[in-house]
């Protein structure tokens, strides 16, 4: 178990496979842009509960 899921936060999301993607980038959106936002909220709030957990020691 890994220490973020320890402390309750949502587990990173998974990249798309390589079969996930046509490659052909004319899907809006593509699977690699829900990923990448996905990436950037997770990030975010890891860094907030980071930042919580400063604050509290």
């Amino acid at each position: 178990m890994s220490e973020h899921t320890k402390n309750n936060l949502p587990p990173e999301p998974e990249k798309p496979l390589k079969d996930d993607c046509c490659g052909g980038g004319s899907c809006c959106p593509c699977v690699w842009d829900a990923y990448f936002e996905k990436l950037d909220e997770w990030k975010d709030k890891v860094k907030k509960f980071e930042q919580e957990q400063e604050n509290t020691n």
